[in-house]
């Protein structure tokens, strides 16, 4: 999802012949250059865009996100661990496909040993790998090789926001701001702009009204590119 929501598609059809999605390489790389591959039409109809006009909060403890008025779409997002490779991070990220891909898609999850072993004896998390998780042990991380970035783990928590906040349907122009959040804050958040149709309005459309979000999600203007033949992960 975040493939499609940082590459500006709002309107695709998505087919998944399995419980999950393929982990690949724990970044959205792999999938935003399919995309990519098969093309990405422009649809007939402006985009409409859901404009944020009053401040909503959601926190829990020190854990935190809000999202604010702004004149465009952004994100500043900090994260604290206790780990040397990490500690504090922040990142923001002016939305952008270009900035998108560049800076946020290889951006890989990540886990702590300790957590990942715990998964495993509860016999959960076993599609997780080295070849698709940055593990963090107590001194280091446990992948061959080097972070794709300094600060990998919390551009990677960009990515996540970024497929959550597209359960929206539709792009918001705004300012998010997270601290220490997660992928409950971050659908707590989508859920509270929903509750509060006062705080934003609709956008770059001329002949919509605000109203219900279903109304702009039809599924009459999907249009299906086939893949290349060529195309490679």
């Amino acid at each position: 999802l975040s493939a499609l929501w940082g590459l500006g598609i709002d309107n695709a059809f998505i087919d998944i012949d399995s419980e999950e999605v393929p982990a690949m390489d724990g970044s959205a790389a792999p999938f935003a250059k399919l995309i990519r591959l098969a093309g990405i039409l422009p649809q007939e109809r402006p985009k409409t865009y859901l404009k944020i006009v009053e401040p909503i909060h959601i926190g829990d403890g020190n854990r935190g996100i809000s999202i604010l008025p702004a004149p465009f779409a952004k994100i500043t997002y900090t994260v604290d661990y206790d780990h040397e490779l990490i500690q504090q991070q922040t990142y923001e990220h002016e939305w952008s496909t270009v900035d998108f891909e560049s800076n946020i898609a290889h951006a890989r999850t990540f886990a702590f040993s300790h957590e990942v072993e715990a998964l495993w004896a509860r016999g959960l998390g076993q599609g997780g790998s080295l070849d698709n998780t940055i593990v963090f042990s107590d001194s280091g991380i446990m992948n061959d090789g080097e972070l794709r970035f300094p600060d990998e783990c919390v551009r990677h928590k960009v990515l996540d926001l970024i497929g959550d906040l597209s359960l929206l349907g539709i792009h918001v122009i705004g300012h998010i701001v997270a601290k220490c959040s997660g992928h409950q804050l971050h659908t707590q958040l989508v859920q509270a702009i929903l509750d509060n149709p006062e705080a934003w309005t609709l956008v770059g459309h001329p002949e919509k009204h605000v109203g219900e979000l279903a109304d702009l999600i039809g599924k009459d203007d999907i249009h299906a590119v086939p893949l290349p033949a060529n195309a490679t992960f």
